[in-house]
């Protein structure tokens, strides 16, 4: 009777906090055809789908918005599941017990890219797509969990589907800013999965036009616009370039978009402690550190997590020791919120006004001069036994495109904000949002796009970050840009170097102190939209030398040794409108001149190539040293120093034959 007892207890207890309940695997094969990777040895692929199911009850779960109208099962918890993808020694007690985990990008997977060097690849399969095995000849676990539920049905993404909260009705904004002529567009953003209208037919709806983001709004008629198919927008006259549209309608029936959080949270959990689930690959080696790994929105991502205090699991414990969120600038996102759209960013000219730059921006707390309230990033939900270590990893562009200041100076525009003794900062110089190709091709912007190589740190960042971790060694210094040494300034304040031909922006995103209704903060219920907003907040920008190249930060080879000028902005080309705006996301490339004659004639400030070096020999002995001088100061790898020169010579090369 007691044994009886105890097992229907442990039944309750079970219950009580479930997580992981059960894994459908789908594929399970060894990859490429059982190659040995260092010591870790061969690797096998895991596909599948995990089952989940939480007490809504419990406290770790009551941050999901909306859990209480979440359907329940027979035992009272709320279930939902996500696509899994497990790359791991065939041997995990070979492995170097360490979970790396990518947020997907829109269900994506980038992460053998960025730390491998690999060929990007949805579903990697060839040796190309595997770059050169650095994760796995150290030997991780990685991992990619579905977290968002609104992708385009594309193969091998990786998918949340969550309980939708069935009869509930809200509000909804669609914008749009087209960078050519569109006849008719998805209310949803991109090609993403939209919200339905819930009366496409209503006189009521106002779709408007505006040519700022805080500029007037012009109502277009409402005989001039319709909505095919309860979701597509089509105007008389169609979408003009460079110019924003609005429309805000009532829609019904929104998934729990913050189930993507528990996802990511239990799937993690489970893999650092163990525990019975049903369909299991076995031998079940548990992991002892994890970490978390996101670039652009899926920094943001881990910046929200942290936020809602996910970091704890509903047992009471730690899930991540070490997170890495790569150009996330100052914001979060829409993540956790009734009718959430996941996919919609905040740039200076697209998806403006969206949940993403919003208070607060600081790991610790802070308070907001305009409302006086007082909350911080990691301090919100979180005890500091629950707080990661974390590195912050942004390029220029996120200064002047996604309010990055705000992580590290003081909300009254005064000073640097101190930092958490868990935090680190990495600023890298004139980057921009995510490199481009080399040789760079204009498309839609008035300079050539950026191709600074900056991700090469991220392999020897990593390597940081598991040494902290791990062995308590610390990490290198934090190296942004601070209001203290006026490497930090207003907009107006950057002596940006004359350069004929190229217009240094007037203009640059805002973050504003916005009301998106009474219920926002504490429920993820807007009840206003667009938001009212407050007075902006006093964002800076990096100010730069007499290259226009940012004085502080991690200056890559590229810029320590410079061919050109690097910067993380760029204008939008005439050619698809509002040219005197930032471009979305792009940099600019400008080569200095060949000779001094040449800069001479056009009256380019800045010394030209024959001015610097004596010839490419002597430029490559100090880009080599620049990149030795880095690996050094272990933001590269020692190993990475040689691809860095050759990729020196193809630079001097290219400039060396352009017209």
């Amino acid at each position: 009777m007691l044994k009886r007892a105890f097992f229907a207890w442990l039944f309750v207890a079970a219950l009580a906090h479930a997580a992981v309940v059960r894994l459908e695997i789908k594929e399970r094969s060894d990859i490429l055809d059982g190659k040995s990777f260092g010591n870790a040895g061969a690797y096998e692929r895991i596909i599948g789908k995990a089952y989940f199911a939480v007490n809504p009850k419990l406290p770790a779960n009551q941050a999901i918005a909306d859990i209480d109208k979440a359907p329940r099962n027979h035992d009272g918890l709320v279930e939902f599941s996500s696509d899994v993808v497990i790359l791991r020694p065939k041997d995990p007690k070979k492995g170097n017990g360490s979970v790396l985990y990518e947020v997907s990008n829109r269900g994506s997977k980038s992460m053998l890219t960025h730390f491998n060097r690999a060929a990007g690849s949805l579903d990697p399969r060839n040796a190309d797509e595997f770059g050169d095995g650095l994760l796995m000849n150290q030997g991780y676990t990685l991992l990619w969990v579905g977290w968002q539920f609104d992708m385009p049905d594309v193969p091998n993404l990786v998918y949340l589907y969550p309980p939708v909260a069935q009869g509930v009705q809200g509000i909804v904004r669609f914008e749009l800013t087209p960078d050519r002529h569109e006849a008719r567009s998805s209310v949803a953003d991109r090609n993403h999965k939209p919200y339905i209208v819930l009366n496409p037919d209503d006189p009521a709806l106002r779709l408007t036009v505006r040519d700022q983001v805080e500029g007037p709004r012009t109502t277009i008629p409402r005989a001039d616009w319709h909505i095919e198919n309860g979701y597509t927008i089509a105007p008389k006259n169609g979408f003009d370039p460079g110019r924003i549209y609005e429309l805000v309608y009532t829609s019904e029936n929104p998934p729990l978009a913050g189930t993507g959080f528990a996802a990511v949270r239990d799937m993690v959990s489970w893999l650092r402690y163990g525990g019975f689930v049903a369909g299991a690959p076995e031998p079940n080696v548990v992991m002892k550190r994890a970490y978390g790994f996101g670039v652009s929105q899926s920094g943001r991502m881990l910046r929200t997590m942290m936020y809602f205090g996910f970091n704890r699991d509903d047992r009471g414990r730690k899930v991540f020791d070490g997170l890495l969120a790569d150009v996330a600038g100052g914001g979060r996102g829409g993540f956790n919120m009734r009718f959430a759209q996941p996919s919609r960013d905040s740039n200076p000219f697209q998806n403006t006004l969206t949940p993403v730059d919003i208070f607060p921006f600081t790991d610790l707390e802070q308070t907001d001069p305009q409302t006086g309230v007082k909350d911080g990033l990691l301090t919100h939900s979180l005890p500091p036994e629950f707080w990661p270590k974390i590195f912050y990893m942004n390029s220029e562009y996120e200064y002047y495109g996604r309010a990055a200041s705000l992580i590290h100076i003081t909300l009254d525009g005064t000073g640097d904000a101190k930092l958490a003794s868990s935090t680190r900062i990495y600023m890298f110089s004139g980057g921009q949002h995510g490199p481009a190709q080399f040789p760079p091709e204009r498309r839609g912007t008035q300079n050539l796009p950026n191709p600074n190589p900056y991700t090469w740190t991220f392999r020897a960042l990593l390597s940081a970050m598991d040494a902290w971790v791990k062995d308590g060694v610390e990490p290198p210094p934090s190296k942004y840009p601070h209001m203290a040494g006026h490497e930090l300034v207003p907009l107006a304040g950057v002596q940006f170097p004359k350069i004929p031909g190229i217009a240094f922006p007037k203009t640059m995103h805002l973050a504003y102190p916005a009301n998106f209704g009474p219920d926002f903060r504490t429920k993820g219920i807007a009840t206003q939209e667009p938001p009212e907003l407050g007075k902006p907040y006093p964002l800076m920008v990096p100010q730069v030398d007499q290259d226009g190249i940012d004085i502080a930060g991690i200056r890559m080879p590229e810029l320590a040794v410079p061919l050109a000028t690097y910067t993380g902005w760029n204008l939008r080309a005439p050619e698809i409108g509002a040219p005197e705006m930032l471009s979305t996301q792009i940099g600019s490339f400008i080569p200095f001149a060949r000779t001094k004659a040449e800069r001479m004639k056009s009256g380019d400030s800045r010394l030209s190539i024959e001015e610097r070096y004596t010839g490419k020999e002597d430029y490559l002995k100090k880009f080599e040293a620049a990149a030795q001088a880095l690996a050094g100061q272990r933001y590269l790898l020692p190993a990475d120093v040689p691809s860095l020169a050759k990729r020196g010579s193809a630079e001097w090369d290219y400039l060396d034959k352009r017209p």
